[in-house]
């Protein structure tokens, strides 16, 4: 879920080549023991080590040795390996300069309260339109809540889920589609390190049989099941009230984490038509990490696998209807109104 730390150190950021030339900075050091906790911490944690021999992530490593070599700022090395991470064979892998330990950020994202509009409902007519932002945050739960407590009150004629600059978060997809099944809805599983010793392949839908829906619900409670576990299931159940009309939602490239997941799961449920662009297919679970040098770095420690349409990381999900995601809005709000018809 890229992001479950969304507000705090975001994805993978980077760039290219050329941005790796160092900016003079006061206070230069070099950044080689931050390079190889780095590699020493990949190789640890990540869900499936064997992709690390790949000649496309050796690549990536050597630039970064390369950058570490010169000397720069804490603020001009992180900048640095961020862009070199944009070109990364996988995605949420990002660096940040230390503000608390990775223990107490984590603690902190099972509270926080994003402070903004992360779900924010208006209406076009008898159209609800539900814009969600981040799938972090409890107040953003609580916004998504009342937007149906709202949609009931009002009798909307059908729901608009825009999700086009939503880069992932964490647990606001529950009542997301919650609020849209009426029974419980496997969404798909996350594999660790734990499953790809030992598998060569995704799990099956036979293998979702033999895994209990996981119940924990928090960050802290998930990066420990993640790793411990060889699977967890997604299990999203009904919440009321349920919201039983049409819905559509609206997607971009820039659509990312936890909201491919949440669109894939509506899809998967019958319960929404996709319309926009493709999405970005960064699908990957990351946890924090301390290394040397004040530094934290994040890195995947789950892939999901949707019980659906397989593995999103690198594919993304294709819409039903395909159109820019500039005029997405305009198509939804035309299919509402036939709907209501």
């Amino acid at each position: 879920m890229k992001s479950l730390i969304v507000a705090l150190c975001m994805i993978c950021a980077g760039g290219a080549a050329s941005a790796e030339t160092v900016s003079p900075s006061p206070d230069l050091q070099t950044f080689e023991d931050a390079a190889a906790a780095i590699s020493e911490t990949m190789h640890r944690y990540h869900y499936n080590p064997s992709v690390l021999d790949d000649p496309s992530y050796r690549a990536i490593e050597a630039r970064v040795a390369t950058l570490a070599a010169q000397p720069q700022s804490r603020e001009d090395f992180v900048s640095n390996f961020n862009r070199i991470w944009r070109d990364g064979p996988f995605s949420h892998v990002s660096l940040a300069v230390a503000q608390a330990s990775a223990d107490d950020v984590a603690a902190y994202l099972d509270t926080i309260r994003v402070g903004g509009d992360g779900a924010v409902l208006t209406w076009n007519g008898d159209v609800a339109i539900l814009t969600v932002t981040t799938m972090m945050g409890l107040d953003t739960i609580e916004q998504i809540d009342a937007a149906f407590d709202a949609l009931t009150e009002r009798g909307a004629s059908a729901l608009i889920i825009d999700l086009r600059e939503n880069g992932g978060g964490a647990f606001a997809i529950r009542p997301l589609i919650g609020h849209l099944i009426n029974e419980p809805f496997d969404a798909g599983l996350f594999t660790s390190q734990r499953w790809s010793s030992v598998h060569d392949g995704p799990p099956t839908r036979d293998d979702a049989l033999d895994v209990a829906p996981w119940q924990g619900w928090s960050i802290r409670a998930f990066w420990h099941d993640a790793q411990n576990d060889a699977l967890v299931k997604v299990q999203l159940e009904p919440m009321a009230p349920i919201f039983e009309g049409p819905v559509f939602v609206l997607t971009s490239q820039r659509t990312a984490s936890a909201a491919e997941l949440a669109t894939d799961a509506l899809k998967a449920s019958g319960r929404a038509v996709q319309i926009g662009e493709r999405t970005a297919g960064e699908m990957l679970s990351q946890k924090m990490y301390d290394i040397s040098q004040g530094l934290q770095l994040s890195l995947p420690i789950a892939d999901y696998v949707s019980l659906a349409t397989g593995r999103i990381e690198g594919v993304g999900i294709a819409p039903d209807i395909e159109t820019d995601a500039d005029e997405a809005m305009a198509v939804a709000l035309e299919r509402a109104a036939g709907a209501e018809r």
